[in-house]
């Protein structure tokens, strides 16, 4: 069955959201590059879950808000979210961008929140440990860049995008620029906060990461020190692509659905 695509207005902000599944509401925040497809692990999820995949504002065919000026601002959007669509005992998992977002949301207010699953999330800062710098990275480059496994890459780079995907493509860069650029790719009052996180929470990192290195996910760890942490052999900047099967296995086992 094909995912349900729908316009929600949150508090005058039309975003895009496709929709799948039954049961506890799981939550995923999408990355850098958007949430334009249904991934295999939303497919597989849905088996489970009732999954709901936002475009966030700024981002595809979602508005774009003057007023949403930072990635707090993204966080509270979604607080408005939950609340709107009634949601509560929410898996919530963020991939990247997304991770950020999410661990901004848990800080913030759990109370709606089951368990938390963060991928490879942006948002703290380790020193003498640089995150990349992606707009030095030729289009080639960051298809590469994200994946360990090249025949991935091989596959994404064969296909052609259409017009109104790389439109798509431009505004999510763009969108990315305006929230996440100073300071670059993280916010240095969230470490400080991260305690407040109680519920359930786990950590996955690829091994081989060369976005985000994977000596952050201890500093995840220090900060949260109920977490849990995956680090993923053979595997770059996106698990939930590159090991699909493994992260769903993770959040199945985090909120006690166990396949």
């Amino acid at each position: 069955m094909a995912p349900v695509a729908k316009r929600l207005d949150i508090n005058g902000v039309q975003i895009s959201t496709l929709r799948q599944g039954q049961g506890q509401p799981l939550l995923f925040l999408h990355g850098a590059n958007g949430a334009s497809a249904w991934l295999p692990l939303f497919e597989e999820l849905s088996n489970a879950y009732d999954v709901i995949v936002p475009e966030h504002p700024g981002f595809g065919l979602s508005d774009d808000p003057d007023w949403i000026k930072s990635i707090p601002d993204i966080a509270m959007f979604y607080l408005d979210f939950l609340e709107q669509l009634k949601l509560s005992n929410v898996a919530l998992v963020g991939t990247s961008l997304g991770g950020w977002i999410a661990a901004e949301v848990a800080v913030r207010s759990s109370t709606t929140l089951a368990s938390l699953t963060l991928v490879c999330p942006a948002g703290v800062r380790v020193r003498g440990t640089p995150i990349a710098d992606t707009f030095m990275w030729g289009p080639e480059e960051s298809v590469r860049n994200l994946f360990f496994n090249q025949a991935i890459a091989d596959r994404m780079l064969s296909v052609k995008p259409t017009e109104e995907q790389l439109t798509a493509l431009l505004k999510n860069r763009f969108s990315t620029t305006k929230l996440a650029w100073e300071p670059r790719g993280f916010n240095p009052d969230l470490e400080k906060w991260l305690h407040r996180i109680k519920i359930p929470t786990q950590v996955i990192w690829g091994s081989e990461d060369k976005l985000i290195p994977a000596a952050y996910a201890e500093k995840w760890k220090e900060n949260i020190p109920h977490a849990t942490v995956s680090v993923l052999q053979e595997c770059g900047h996106l698990p939930h692509i590159e090991k699909s099967d493994v992260v769903a296995s993770k959040i199945h086992q985090l909120t006690g659905h166990a396949q």
